[in-house]
């Protein structure tokens, strides 16, 4: 059955009745507490419960969080089922040329109810200006806006959705850009250079004039979902909204800016950017799991706040995986699917890890007819769309199932050849990578793990070096740097070893693999991954994050004596990295021992 929503307050009342929430009525801080809180709860066993806090200190109104957080409360936030929009994207962009008058009323049909997506202007007073506040009355701090992580400039507004209009033809788009909180009437605005409201920003920037935009906290989940969808350049993130949710969203006209925004969401902010000013924005704790580091934004000055009578507070934390942001990005890999194929036709399905953060890692599967059919299907991926974005890239044949990780990564070992198999590249990265020695491009890899076929030049022969195993003290008796060691794998024909190091010197990695090599007469491993010390060397999954966010392909993957040496450290100014390098996000002590003394009141379960 189909699930409508017209607002928040529909999907929160589903919510309570799914019993997918919890409401908090103790007395919490919204300064790390929420976020220590939340952090918890997402990371249980399949994301916890939504959390609505009632009573946050020092702000007027309730707050809502990880609602999208699970894969049931994402799937009804979207209407009860993601692979269902997906079939209807599918449908609607594979439709054939109709040939009959049959066919042809039925694509007409289509037309029509594709109109009826269409946004609407709202008729009567729209439920988002019951109470407006104008110039000195605006005052961003009554409500209950976070400061995530400890190293964090303060608090952010972090499910914004920022609605700004083309200077050169009109155009509308929706993104969604953390604003860090200034003061009680201005904000940074936060978008990066490849999105469409920096665009929008670049051409006011041009015509040196002030730029005019809204923003919309707690809106319907469909509108607040399209705000972060991958769209086509031109394509309404509204249109996409009224696709999900098969009914046209109600707009309403703001008060001071010539914007129009949903009617029923919660809170409204009115306002403008003026292109000649910048202020400094940052850190922020990110969803790489790394603080984005601080730098010069434009600045948002809120002429008007306009709100329901008693409005909830939508928001949501990022940082190191799983979180809320993790359901909703594979959201986006199912329904924007049936697209990805459309434009790559040999495309039969992809995957996200989570330890990839979205951009770093793509696992794709092929049908495979040609010779290096792999490879050309990587060079249209680097060219589509935000999949330019993408880091690492695997490609698998169709059979695989792509959605077991585990089982990829050891088709992977038994299967790639280092030699002919490992692509390296050049090319644009996502505004968050910090691994490249530049900003915004760098290294990028591409592996075939398909299955040979004729024509393609066939892979060496996977020789082991040795059936045996070195145990982590044989192996920590070489160097006094290496603090651990493990191998995920035992049997695979590629030998994977991890070892983590405490890194003191520039090329650390290298010397401590040319030392290994040195001293061990028969290495069982021609594959070497080095870590970080604070990375316990049998977590996989927390090696394989720091893999994706940690390496630039380019300058930190390299062979010595034929085997392939990984380096995810921190790399140093010394080794030409020139750029900070940012700190891992981690809660501080004062604020898990007061939510320890705090969690038996919250009944959360």
């Amino acid at each position: 059955m189909k699930i409508r929503y017209n607002s928040l307050g529909d999907f929160i009342s589903l919510l309570e009745t799914e019993g997918e929430l919890v409401r908090i009525k103790e007395p919490v801080s919204p300064i790390l507490e929420i976020t220590e809180i939340t952090d918890r709860v997402s990371k249980s066993a399949g994301g916890g419960k939504a959390l609505l806090f009632e009573n946050v200190e020092g702000a007027d109104f309730p707050l809502l969080i990880n609602a999208y957080g699970s894969k049931k409360r994402i799937n009804l936030a979207l209407g009860g089922n993601i692979e269902e929009i997906a079939g209807r994207i599918s449908k609607l962009i594979n439709m054939p040329t109709p040939q009959t008058i049959g066919e042809k009323l039925s694509r007409l049909k289509t037309v029509l109810e594709i109109g009826s997506y269409t946004p609407k202007i709202s008729k009567g007073k729209a439920p988002c200006q019951e109470v407006v506040a104008y110039g000195e009355d605006v005052n961003l701090l009554e409500f209950p806006i976070l400061q995530c992580w400890p190293g964090d400039a303060g608090r952010f507004i972090t499910f914004p959705l920022v609605f700004t209009k083309s200077l050169k033809d009109g155009k509308r788009n929706v993104g969604m850009y953390r604003m860090q909180v200034y003061d009680k009437n201005s904000t940074g605005m936060h978008w990066h250079i490849h999105k469409g409201g920096a665009e929008h920003y670049r051409q006011h920037c041009a015509a040196n004039k002030r730029m005019e935009l809204a923003v919309a906290i707690g809106t319907d989940p469909a509108i607040t979902y399209s705000a972060t969808a991958p769209l086509p350049d031109g394509i309404d993130e509204l249109l996409l909204a009224g696709f999900i949710r098969e009914k046209g969203v109600e707009l309403t006209r703001c008060k001071t800016v010539d914007i129009m925004v949903p009617a029923q969401a919660e809170i409204i902010l009115e306002g403008y950017v003026d292109p000649n000013e910048l202020k400094e924005e940052g850190p922020f704790g990110d969803h790489t799991g790394y603080y984005s580091l601080k730098g010069d934004y434009p600045v948002f000055h809120v002429t008007a706040i306009t709100r329901r009578k008693n409005p909830i507070y939508f928001t949501t934390i990022v940082g190191k995986p799983p979180m809320e942001d993790c359901y909703m990005g594979k959201a986006t890999e199912r329904i924007f699917l049936p697209m990805l194929k459309m434009m790559v036709q040999e495309i039969a399905d992809i995957s996200m890890p989570w330890e990839g953060v979205f951009h770093n890692c793509v696992i794709v599967s092929i049908d495979k007819r040609y010779p290096m059919q792999a490879k050309k299907v990587m060079s249209a991926l680097w060219g589509t769309g935000q999949m330019s974005f993408s880091k690492m890239l695997l490609l698998v044949d169709s059979d695989i199932d792509i959605s077991n990780h585990t089982a990829v990564a050891r088709h992977l070992l038994d299967t790639i050849d280092i030699e002919r198999d490992i692509t390296i590249s050049e090319g644009i990265l996502d505004v968050l990578d910090h691994s490249a020695p530049n900003a915004l491009y760098g290294g990028k890899i591409g592996i075939d793990a398909t299955r040979s076929i004729d024509g393609e030049p066939p892979r060496q022969e996977i020789t082991k070096l040795s059936n045996g195993e070195l145990t982590e003290e044989q192996i920590r008796e070489i160097s006094p740097d290496i603090v651990s060691a493990g191998s995920p794998f035992s049997d695979t024909k590629n030998r994977l070893i991890l070892i983590s190091i405490d890194k003191k010197r520039g090329f650390q990695a290298r010397e401590t693999a040319e030392k290994l090599l040195k001293n061990i007469s028969i290495f069982p491993y021609n594959i070497m991954l080095f870590l970080d010390k604070d990375v316990d060397s049998k977590d996989f999954s927390t090696a394989l994050w720091r893999l994706f966010n940690n390496v630039d392909p380019q300058k930190d993957m390299f062979k010595i004596e034929g085997l392939l040496i990984i380096d995810a450290t921190k790399k140093l100014l010394e080794e030409g990295h020139n750029r900070e390098w940012p700190e891992d996000i981690v809660m501080d002590k004062e604020t898990i021992e007061k939510v320890d003394i705090k969690w038996p009141t919250l009944n959360i379960g």
